[in-house]
């Protein structure tokens, strides 16, 4: 535990999320791209994204599953394999139709690697460096948004839609080589957890995880946090900013950056309070989730085009968003016995690509609506992204009412099996500054 040998594995994993990542990515920048190569409507073009959000969301329960029954490292290469040939299909694609196809495959992939990641952490490491080490494996990981946000962007543009995906999927070809060669699912001598040995007995195992009211805070801490920016990110923030606000493309490009720079700032801080303040992990995530409720209000409301500063603090607030859905899978490691973790942390992750999939298809909707209806005078205009970006508050508005429900059955339950009893925050500061005050 914590040695040489597992930072290579934490090394070669984190690689594997990195390509991910960037494969998940690719079409975030590519957007306006599609739009010219495919012709085709908001709705059905934003189904490029949603349909692989669909899949991955709609795996990860199956997956979390085959981990606790074949272990990461068959997972982390299998997908990686697997994403190659989704983008090199989509690389090649002439229609919208084997697009969708390729996407899913890319979906199918991604959805392997991240739940098999945090897995081969709690295998591998011990301590309070387990709920840092989930931070930094999404922050490390989240380069690969900056590789599609820059380098992708550059050769998309100068050399074209097939050479750039076909150059994308040749990263996770490497991640699959490395996952072969230096991956292994627990350190040498320690002992195999047991394995369900039917699937009915999987089945039976899952129920009782999902059952567990501290998977189901996790699965609501993912879903109000991580949305909002994985819709910005992976589709609509470019065409937004580009379409709407005007920005120059390099610009959008560097403004995705941004989301993910200021995740690698604010991650490490969220996985030092997590860890230190195990008891309040969930009044960050709604701390998080209120500023990112206030800042777009701001951005929505705005009379005219948002400044671009508006537009940089949002994009900065998105960012915390990211590493502040990870704290959903430490309440997943907190209420479940390791050997139930990766159907756990499976379920966690299913939260915030199902808010991010019926937001993502939901705007392009509402684009499509207004613009038919001759509401909008394009199909990008500024005001329609106001109406449709709107959504987001009943989606995630959504969440929040679940997730004090689930939090509520939490402490209860807390309280009853181990009699720690966990007031409002409220109460916490003020006893804090009384004592202080003495």
């Amino acid at each position: 535990m914590n040695s040489r040998r597992s930072w290579l594995v934490f090394a070669v994993g984190v690689f594997a999320y990195m390509a991910a990542v960037m494969q998940r990515s690719t079409l975030g920048v590519a957007g306006v791209s599609a739009a010219e190569r495919f012709d085709t409507t908001a709705a059905l073009l934003s189904s490029l994204a949603v349909v692989q959000l669909v899949v991955y969301a709609g795996l990860q329960i199956p997956i979390g599953l085959l981990i606790d029954r074949v272990g990461p490292k068959v997972l982390i290469t299998t997908g990686s394999a697997v994403m190659v040939a989704g983008q090199l299909v989509l690389a090649f694609a002439p229609t919208i139709s084997v697009a969708i196809v390729g996407r899913i495959l890319v979906g199918a992939g991604d959805a392997a690697v991240f739940i098999s990641l945090i897995r081969l952490i709690n295998s591998w490491f011990q301590g309070r460096s387990v709920p840092l080490l989930s931070q930094w494996t999404g922050n490390v990981g989240a380069i690969g948004q900056i590789l599609s946000a820059v380098p992708f962007a550059l050769l998309l543009h100068d050399a074209g839609w097939s050479v750039a995906f076909s150059a994308a999927a040749a990263l996770s070809f490497v991640a699959f080589v490395l996952g072969v060669v230096f991956l292994a699912d627990r350190p040498a001598g320690v002992a195999e957890m047991p394995r369900v040995a039917s699937i009915r007995d999987a089945l039976k195992g899952l129920t009782h995880t999902i059952r567990r009211p501290g998977t189901q805070l996790g699965f609501w801490s993912h879903y109000v946090t991580q949305s909002s920016g994985t819709v910005f990110s992976l589709f609509w923030g470019f065409p937004f900013m580009v379409s709407a606000l005007g920005f120059e493309p390099g610009v959008a490009s560097l403004f995705l950056v941004i989301v993910v720079v200021t995740g690698l700032i604010a991650g490490p801080i969220l996985g030092i309070l997590t860890a230190r303040y195990p008891m309040r992990r969930s009044n960050l995530v709604l701390g998080i989730t209120g500023l990112l409720g206030v800042v777009w209000a701001f951005v929505l409301l705005w009379p005219g085009v948002p400044p671009t500063w508006l537009i940089a603090v949002l994009v900065i607030t998105m960012g915390v968003g990211g590493p502040g859905s990870l704290i959903g899978f430490d309440f997943a490691r907190s209420f479940n016995p390791i050997r139930s973790l990766g159907s756990a942390n499976g379920i966690v992750n299913v939260g915030g690509f199902t808010a991010s999939f019926v937001t993502m298809f939901l705007i392009g909707v509402i684009l499509d609506a207004q613009f038919d209806a001759g509401v909008s005078a394009t199909l990008y205009d500024l005001d329609a992204f106001r109406r449709a970006f709107a959504v987001q508050y009943l989606v995630i508005g959504f969440g929040v009412v679940m997730l004090l429900f689930a939090r509520k059955r939490t402490r209860r339950k807390l309280e009853e099996d181990e009699g720690i009893s966990v007031g409002p925050i409220w109460v916490a500061l003020l006893r804090a500054w009384k004592r202080r005050g003495a």
